[in-house]
């Protein structure tokens, strides 16, 4: 029996789209993610998923969220997870107890916090032997807490303790119920606390001289590094185009964190994005100087420990990507 041309036609067209949707099946890599936060600051992760720039970059990935650095670390070390957001001091705490990790770019290299405290606290001296809420111990929360602490010329723990509570919707939800007296907020998130009265007793925009932390980075394992550089490299390429995408379409952006954190509080949303547009590096390279005090506070723990900025962190790819004119090519968009 004579096949009808146009039964040939159809049957032709389908194997080529059924070829065509496989083999963009079969090109996308498969590869684990994870970000720590659902604030704006962690928008890089979230936007690159949302916005598909994983995909456009041959990447299937799952992004998954794990609240705080600690946790995420520990995945990574774990294999659960291929590459993860992290801070400089949790992967300097990871990387003096042991761990094979490494930062292979920083998307946000200072550390935008204040400390939200009750309003009846007016001083520093109100302050002693009450507790500040953080997340977990080693984590950005930890260290912003202890650096805006001995801002105030206090010790932490010895006269401010210091109380692990949960990420920045968990901290507000503790300082509304007086379980905890303060808590260090990245910027916005004191407009979650839903009128309850408060004052910022201290900031890092208040400190002499800049906070250099590499806070919002890319970390993986060197092993895992060694033996998918190419797929690492192309989540650095998909996390840029976030960036850009993050700074020069605002409105856009804004209903995206919305979703992601499941906020509408438009105070909030305008506060967090205007920070971390502000802040995220057009070249995400992590920085030496902020590096350099994370090894330092995570080598005082361990006597005798030795740690330099290379063994933490491998910024080839990054400088490729500049060099090659990758980076340029994104922002004359």
């Amino acid at each position: 029996m004579k096949i009808p041309p146009v039964v040939l036609l159809c049957g032709t067209i389908f194997l080529i789209a059924y070829i065509a949707l496989t083999e963009g099946a079969l090109g996308q890599e498969k590869v684990r993610l994870a970000h720590s936060a659902l604030e704006s600051s962690n928008g890089v992760w979230y936007v690159a998923q949302d916005r598909g720039f994983y995909k456009k970059h041959g990447l299937d990935a799952e992004l998954l969220f794990i609240p705080s650095t600690t946790t995420s670390v520990s995945s990574l070390v774990a294999g659960d997870v291929h590459l993860a957001n992290a801070s400089g001091g949790g992967v300097a705490s990871a990387a003096v107890a042991g761990a094979d990790i490494v930062l292979v770019a920083c998307y946000l290299n200072s550390l935008p916090y204040e400390l939200v405290v009750q309003e009846s606290i007016k001083s520093a001296e109100d302050l002693k032997g009450k507790a500040i809420g953080i997340s977990r111990i080693g984590s950005a929360s930890d260290v912003a807490a202890r650096a805006l602490i001995r801002g105030l010329g206090m010790e932490p723990e010895k006269q401010v303790l210091i109380m692990q509570v949960g990420g920045s919707t968990e901290r507000a939800a503790a300082f509304r119920t007086g379980k905890i007296a303060g808590f260090p907020s990245p910027p916005g998130i004191i407009h979650l606390t839903q009128g309850m009265p408060f004052r910022i007793l201290i900031s890092t925009a208040d400190f002499p001289k800049p906070f250099d932390f590499p806070y919002i980075c890319a970390a993986t394992t060197r092993s895992y590094l060694s033996r998918h550089r190419d797929t690492v490299k192309r989540v650095i390429m998909a996390h840029i185009e976030a960036m850009h995408f993050f700074k020069t379409r605002k409105d856009e952006t804004k209903k995206i964190v919305s979703k992601y954190s499941r906020q509408t509080n438009e105070t909030y949303l305008e506060a967090a994005y205007t920070a971390s547009a502000k802040l995220y590096d057009r070249v995400p390279l992590v920085t030496r100087p902020g590096v350099e005090v994370q090894i330092k506070e995570a080598v005082s723990r361990k006597p005798g420990m030795q740690l330099r900025f290379e063994d933490l962190v491998d910024e080839s790819l990054v400088r490729e990507l500049e060099k090659s004119g990758f980076i340029d090519k994104v922002y004359r968009q």
